[in-house]
């Protein structure tokens, strides 16, 4: 695999700069940093507002209590499966028209679908519009994170793309108190607004520099199969994606059916998945800013990454494993697991960082989406082992295939901290 270093005069020439606070600040109150991290927060509050609202929404359209959880992970999965689709859709045109095309095609496409949500009256309905709402929600985190992390220099871009990271999480935390204030329709009526006053945002953005200037050389730009053509590529490519999963197996089985684990465990007071799911990404806010500083600190992706999975693997267990019956306790739980969540950030960072300009939003964009759409494989298989051995160790043995998994992948990964991102990939 060649990686071949272009002629770019990107912000990291200001790598003499002090870095002290207010440099710090300049940098990241840049217009496309901030509005990418807005675009985020926008993005994860529809994202997971169908997890706030899943109960009070299938009632509503006449699905039993006895078919909340089997009808909620069929519309979970038709929302991953968006994802999965538009990661790869969305990543090839931020490679190949540009970063700025994505943030404004995905954002005008959820925007609309969340807005149609709440006008649904059948479960069928309900069903298309997750589709077509995960399709738009796959491009906002990846081409976001590849702007920032081309715009800002290599000292402090780890700052950035936590800033982004950390409001996508905010984002998460609005959507359970807005569904707290509203019904679920008015919910998702007010992500699509707040995503359409968005685009207002976006068009004061400037495009990355690192890809205006290879934009009109004669690089080959966003080809997916050049992920797959060349072995030691693929692989890298591969081991981004795993490394994510105790994430998305903790936010897509643990909290998003916390209710039925809840009943499971004993628990005296019926769980609300609306406050699991703002206890996590609280939680997660904190474990965001945390891995990011820490990063910064030892200047290292994945000794932090390590240390974040490890406590997820901890809490995972308790969760599962050390019920309690208080719910106080349990809601407890779920903010630890989200502040061990916290290493999203340098995930999302680790696969921006990995890969050359000419394919970067690509992978940036298209692996935080296969990790989401890990949740279909990881929660057929939790209804596989569901049947012989209870909600309880059927969860306990998926979480324990993820984590295995995410450590020997992160194992074999390369340190990026200190990597020059001035370079593209060549086909072989």
């Amino acid at each position: 695999m060649k990686q071949n270093p272009i002629d770019i005069q990107a912000t990291d020439q200001e790598s003499t700069d002090p870095v002290d606070f207010k440099y710090i600040i300049k940098q990241l109150v840049q217009i496309p940093v901030m509005v990418a991290a807005l675009g985020y927060l926008v993005d994860m509050y529809d994202l997971f507002l169908f997890s706030v609202v899943r109960v009070p929404s299938l009632l509503s359209l006449g699905t039993s209590q006895e078919a909340l959880l089997d009808d909620g992970i069929v519309l979970l999965n038709l929302q991953m499966a968006g994802l999965l689709i538009g990661g790869i859709f969305w990543g090839i045109l931020g490679d190949k028209k540009g970063r700025l095309s994505v943030l404004f095609g995905s954002i005008l496409i959820y925007s609309l679908a969340n807005i149609a949500n709440g006008f649904v009256t059948s479960f069928e309905q309900y069903a298309v519009l997750r589709f077509i709402a995960g399709v738009g929600l796959a491009g906002e985190l990846g081409a976001g994170i590849t702007l920032v992390a081309e715009v800002l220099p290599r000292k402090i871009r780890g700052y950035g793309t936590t800033l982004v990271a950390t409001m996508g999480v905010l984002g998460a935390v609005l959507a359970y108190f807005m569904a707290d204030l509203f019904d679920w329709r008015t919910s998702y009526f007010i992500g699509g607004g707040l995503g359409l006053l968005l685009l207002v945002l976006r068009m004061k953005v400037f495009e990355s520099g690192i890809f205006v200037k290879i934009k009109d050389k004669n690089i080959e730009r966003g080809n997916v199969l050049m992920l797959f053509n060349n072995k030691k590529r693929f692989f890298k490519y591969l081991k981004c994606i795993l490394i994510g999963l105790p994430i998305w197996f903790v936010v897509g089985i643990l909290i998003t059916f916390s209710p039925e684990f809840g009943k499971a465990l004993g628990i005296t007071e019926p769980v609300n998945a609306g406050k699991a799911v703002m206890f996590a990404f609280s939680g997660q806010v904190l474990g965001d800013l945390a891995s990011g500083f820490l990063s910064q600190y030892f200047q290292s992706r994945k000794k932090i990454i390590l240390s974040f999975m490890l406590i997820s693997s901890l809490m995972a267990a308790v969760y599962l494993l050390f019920p309690t019956k208080d719910i106080v306790v349990f809601y407890a739980i779920c903010a630890l697991l989200g502040f061990a969540n916290g290493y999203w950030t340098l995930f999302v960072t680790v696969a921006a960082e990995m890969f050359g300009t000419n394919l970067r939003a690509t992978v940036a964009t298209s692996v935080p989406n296969f990790v989401r759409g890990s949740v279909i494989p990881l929660t057929a298989l939790f209804i596989q082992f569901k049947g012989s051995w209870g909600i309880i160790y059927a969860a306990a043995a998926v979480g324990l295939l993820s984590f295995v998994i995410a450590v020997i992948a992160l194992r074999y990964l390369d340190e990026t901290f200190h990597k020059d991102l001035n370079y593209v990939e060549e086909e072989d």
